[in-house]
């Protein structure tokens, strides 16, 4: 499943994840991992939504694991190390003021996910890749 996702598209933001949560729902997948799945994706979802030029989100379902890779261009992430602590954010007042932009996004993936790796490039973009299981 590939998932285009647009910049600053606040009225398609979140229906890749429901897609997805969706799809777990038929395959009869735990409860529990249907839920981490569906906030890891949301939270990447708006991220992208918010933070990037544009970018996708690829889902991988298999019967142990589900595997999400997000990508985006630019801008990338100046200061990994500070994106990833909870309550850091660079979001514009506006994006705050529509209720995001909290700074939970990264740590709430990486809490959610079994496995969380993320690469990012200042001017080039940033690669997500997470499994859960």
């Amino acid at each position: 499943m590939i998932f285009p996702i647009s910049k600053g598209d606040f009225q398609s933001a979140g229906e890749a994840s429901s897609e997805i949560k969706n799809k777990l729902l038929q395959l009869g997948f735990p409860g529990n991992l249907i839920r981490r799945v569906a906030i890891a994706t949301y939270e990447a979802e708006m991220n992208l939504v918010i933070h990037s030029d544009g970018g996708k989100i690829r889902a991988e379902i298999n019967p142990d694991a589900i595997f999400i890779e997000v990508t985006d261009e630019g801008p990338g992430i100046p200061n990994l190390h500070m994106a990833m602590q909870e309550g850091f954010s660079t979001a514009s007042e506006e994006v705050r003021e529509m209720g995001f932009g909290a700074g939970m996004g990264l740590p709430n993936m990486r809490s959610c996910a079994s496995k969380f790796e993320i690469v990012s490039v200042v001017g080039k973009g940033t690669t997500i890749k997470m499994v859960i299981s």
